[in-house]
């Protein structure tokens, strides 16, 4: 057989094995021993820490409640990241960020939101704005080491221009959506009436010839077999995929919506078979990763992007709020690790981990070099998941927003003259969490919620935020449900947490938020949401003159990064 045959026989029979997964559905595998239903597959086995670099795979569930996870109590079915997780590592003390964008730029920069100007809601897809170009970003990190980088689903970092986009950003390929939302099966978003256009990606184009009406959770896992059939397993891989699912609008296939006949609120069944559907792309993918030889070498990560959204049917339960506030059941996300490279698997972490932490942990495993004049706010905790080691991590700065000021009794008074209490923020140190501003919606939503047709708030724990006041203080560690405020108790605890949020808020970068551009409209753009955006001559030496200037500012100013607490004071301490 000649070249040509074989490369077309090699083609058939890897279409062949990829249409065989998605038309079984679920595959049974077993750890060390997959297998396709009562076929057996190939495998590379690759011996553990002979030096070669791990896939690396992520993914990004889009607004999965806290409880939603079969090994936190719901019923829900998940048996496929049930079984990962407990054969890797629970992380049961795993923050992420209130909503999509903030989430999504802090895991692919490594650095909190103040620090890229995105601290204000999300990127809105009629604005100007994006992650700013002069960040660099973990594929940008991880090509320069050798590794091939894909990314599946939903962007949500900005489009407005070329150079927004994920190929730019450091991607060799993208198949997937720009923005926030959008419908599963024909892709189209309406920002405001009038507003309206096809959104799904081939790298930089429009995907119409890509576009089957395909459920979009099938459809990107359809993407990630293909790439994982054609990649050479002995070259590392980054596979960043970020499933729509399970954001609304609430859209599932009629057979797993058949499995949920007996949840009568149809929003919290509607969820429950888009998040079974998700389980099921899990399922596909990991036994991909086996079947091409990639399983042995490499590390799958897992996680929300932030809480649920109980109105759309998420629960948090028994954590307090929801998605978009900054109460637990917010920012408190289901992850995992699980990989063959783990040097100690099935146990739970609860140490304190940031999603910024995955951009210096998966660039160190990859053997890249974290450079000083990159600032990083996340941390290598790569000994603290493979090992079972303590995380270098005492503190997180969930954000500081200056222009959400709607605590209409907040005040520099009320923050000791420390802080402006009008403020939304929140920052977490050792035990402590301390919040100020209008953290958002603040009751417990019990599982019983659902119970009815519609979210029925007659069994929520109902918190009014109109008593007055503008400054909480709990200690996590030991109420991690956010019912006891110790903020009168502690005003000590106070007065360092405000100044620990005083001292960060002195390295924050101006706010990006610019108002709606109507050149934006799709209208304009052939129908399609796209980049719109183009600088004039003038526009493009300015922005060439501001980069040669920061890059030599910080050149000169590169210095070794130094932990921001060496110790701390007695009363903010683990004990």
């Amino acid at each position: 057989m000649g070249q040509g045959g074989a490369i077309t026989m090699l083609g058939a029979l890897a279409a062949f094995s990829m249409l065989s997964i998605m038309t079984y559905g679920y595959l049974s595998w077993d750890k060390g021993s997959p297998h396709l239903e009562e076929k057996e597959t190939l495998h590379l086995n690759v011996a553990e820490g002979d030096g070669r670099q791990p896939h690396i795979v992520f993914i990004l569930a889009d607004d999965q409640g806290y409880r939603d996870i079969g090994y936190h109590g719901s019923e829900i079915s998940t048996p496929t990241l049930d079984k990962l997780a407990s054969e890797g590592v629970k992380l049961e003390n795993y923050y992420v960020q209130p909503i999509c964008s903030p989430s999504r730029s802090q895991f692919i920069t490594g650095r909190y939101q103040i620090h890229t100007g995105l601290q204000h809601s999300i990127i809105r897809p009629s604005q100007p704005n994006c992650l700013p170009l002069d960040n660099l970003t973990l594929p940008q990190k991880l090509k320069s080491v050798g590794y091939a980088t894909h990314m599946v689903g939903k962007w949500h970092l900005g489009f407005y221009r070329k150079e927004c986009m994920p190929t730019h950003r450091g991607f060799d390929s993208f198949f997937g959506s720009l923005l926030g939302s959008g419908d599963y099966y024909n892709h189209y978003k309406c920002d405001s009436p009038g507003t309206c256009g096809y959104d799904l990606y081939e790298n930089d184009n429009a995907a119409w010839e890509h576009d089957r009406g395909i459920y979009s959770t099938e459809m990107y896992t359809q993407r990630v077999l293909n790439i994982l059939a054609s990649h050479n397993p002995k070259k590392p891989i980054f596979l960043y995929i970020a499933y729509q699912a399970v954001h609304s609008p609430l859209q599932a296939p009629v057979n797993y919506l058949d499995n949920y006949k007996s949840i009568t609120n149809i929003n919290r069944r509607r969820y429950a078979a888009m998040l079974s559907c998700l389980d099921n792309a899990v399922n596909n993918i990991t036994m991909a990763l086996q079947k091409y030889g990639f399983y042995e070498n490499s590390v799958i990560i897992y996680s929300s992007d932030n809480g649920g959204q109980p109105m759309a049917g998420g629960n948090n339960w028994p954590l307090r709020g929801s998605k978009g506030t900054y109460w637990e059941g917010g920012i408190r996300a289901v992850g995992f690790v699980h990989s063959p490279l783990l040097k100690i698997k099935s146990h739970v972490c609860k140490e304190l981990i940031h999603i910024t932490d995955w951009f210096p942990t998966l660039v160190t495993l990859a053997g890249g070099e974290i450079e000083e004049s990159m600032k990083l706010d996340g941390y290598d905790i790569w000994e603290t998941l493979s090992e079972g080691k303590r995380t270098p991590r005492i503190d997180i700065l969930h954000n500081i927003d200056p222009m959400y000021t709607k605590a209409r009794n907040g005040s520099w008074k009320a923050g000791f003259g420390i802080w402006n209490t009008a403020i939304q923020s929140a920052i977490r140190v050792n035990q402590w969490k301390l919040l100020t501003g209008n953290p958002g919606n603040g009751d417990w939503v019990p599982p019983q919620s659902f119970s009815n047709s519609g979210l029925s708030r007659w069994h929520n724990e109902r918190v009014s935020l109109t008593n007055g006041k503008s400054l909480w203080l709990f200690n996590i560690t030991a109420d991690p449900y956010e019912r006891d405020d110790l903020s009168e108790r502690y005003p000590d605890v106070v007065k360092q947490l405000l100044r620990k949020l005083a001292q960060f808020n002195k390295s924050a970068v101006p706010v990006r938020y610019p108002p709606k551009d109507p050149r934006s409209n799709p209208k304009l753009n052939g129908g399609v949401w796209g980049p719109w955006y183009k600088e004039s001559k003038k526009q493009k030496n300015s922005s060439k003159k501001s980069k040669k200037k920061k890059d030599k500012k910080d050149k000169k100013n590169a210095r070794h990064r130094k932990q921001q607490y060496s110790g701390c004071h007695p009363s903010l301490s683990n004990s």
